[in-house]
């Protein structure tokens, strides 16, 4: 799969796109995946850059963001999903003392998070 291009505003993330991830699914998966030192990198990269993504997609209706900033959303999705890993759990991609995440699941794990609905198409 190819990582997606990311604005020229934002070329300094384009090593950290393969984060641009459409579902909490596939956000999941890559962490689990990750080590704690791609984690890191992601985070120390993306983190001083997180209000200006925010910002910038926050000036579009959830459901009708550009196709441009679709990826820098998404990046911002993975970065919620990143955080909590490196803030509270020492950088560990799971859940320290915890049930296996797999046994959990997300019942719209598979939408596409960025366009504000569920697979029946509902906001």
């Amino acid at each position: 799969m190819t990582s997606p291009t990311l604005p020229t505003a934002f070329a300094d993330l384009q090593p950290f796109a393969d984060w641009a991830l459409p579902t909490a699914d596939a956000r999941q998966f890559k962490r689990l995946s990750s080590s704690r030192e791609a984690l890191r990198a992601f985070y120390d990269a993306t983190l001083p850059r997180l209000e200006e993504i925010l910002t910038l997609c926050d000036q579009h209706a959830l459901g009708s963001l550009p196709a441009e900033l679709q990826p820098l959303y998404n990046m911002a999705l993975s970065m919620a999903e990143v955080a909590p890993h490196i803030e509270l759990y020492g950088g560990a991609p799971g859940v320290p003392y915890a049930f296996e995440e797999q046994r959990f699941v997300a019942a719209h794990g598979n939408d596409e998070t960025w366009r504000g609905e569920n697979a029946g198409g509902r906001r």
